[in-house]
């Protein structure tokens, strides 16, 4: 029996005496075929290692130490420290460290897997509350995840893979798809958690770009200029830049020589604009010292 078995996951969360803590996101996965899915669409063998977020009581670390060379699992909350001793205790390559994801030093605990060299992908569950600051802390880290498969709110995950020209299209997929290729793998339906989630969830497989989508002078500052857009996502780029930087003489000046520059069209929506639009706006907004 799995222990994403209803029965012993109901079992396990009786004999510790376990209540679920909203401020935590606790949702627990009980469907073994979403599981193995998600292992597949990982692509997890012996030559990879696994760091998981959230692993709850065990349901999905279980299929991963299957199958992975090692699993390092983080876990927030207490409590399920000595659950997870319980349900994952016949597993000699897994590591479950209580500390949060946002504050551990993470170069620090990769070199505590047995061969640190193996490639590492980030396979987990993701509390939905806290879902982008742990994605883009992952993301920005010195470390080379070479892949990520993560459970989100289906509307983060479409956020996050949408193309130009869409509604869910913004600074938040650009901030990813900078990085990574990003691509919704499958829907995950609220009925197969304990307790059930309000909303869907989808399953999301980024893959990092050998090197980012475009090369600009400053990283951050393009996801600055990327936020600004979509401040008001009704509004057109010239409003929202005007916004940001200001509305005296000189700065539409240095704003409308900078669109020039770009060749972008003050006229149109941050929305129009495709990544490589944006790295050009960047660039050139820079260049006049914006």
């Amino acid at each position: 029996m799995r222990i994403a078995d209803k029965t012993v996951t109901r079992a396990v969360l009786e004999r510790h005496g376990f209540t679920f803590k909203k401020s935590f996101g606790q949702n627990f996965l009980t469907d073994t075929n979403i599981l193995q899915k998600i292992v597949d669409t990982a692509d997890i063998d012996r030559h990879v290692n696994v760091i998981e977020i959230g692993p709850g009581i065990g349901a999905l670390t279980e299929f991963l130490a299957e199958n992975a060379a090692e699993v390092m699992a983080f876990e927030i909350d207490d409590r399920l420290i000595p659950i997870l001793a319980d349900t994952l205790g016949r597993f000699d390559n897994v590591t479950v460290v209580n500390q949060d994801i946002l504050k551990t030093d993470l170069q620090m605990q990769i070199q505590n897997f047995k061969n640190p060299d193996l490639p590492i992908k980030v396979v987990a569950n993701l509390p939905y509350y806290i879902t982008t600051p742990i994605l883009m802390h992952l993301i920005e880290s010195k470390i080379p995840f070479s892949e990520f498969v993560v459970m989100m709110q289906r509307e983060v995950a479409d956020r996050i893979s949408a193309e130009p020209n869409t509604k869910a299209y913004g600074s938040l997929s650009i901030a990813v798809q900078y990085y990574m290729i990003a691509k919704v793998a499958f829907i995950v339906p609220s009925t197969v958690f304990v307790p059930a989630p309000n909303v869907d969830s989808a399953i999301l497989k980024m893959v990092r770009r050998e090197q980012p989508l475009v090369q600009v002078q400053d990283e951050d500052y393009l996801f600055r200029v990327s936020k600004a857009a979509f401040v008001h996502r009704r509004k057109t780029l010239w409003n929202n830049l005007t916004s940001h930087f200001g509305k005296s003489e000189e700065i539409k000046e240095k704003l409308e020589k900078a669109l020039e520059l770009a060749d972008i069209q003050p006229s149109i929506r941050g929305e129009a604009l495709s990544i490589p639009d944006f790295g050009r706006l960047a660039d050139s907004l820079k260049e006049m010292e914006l």
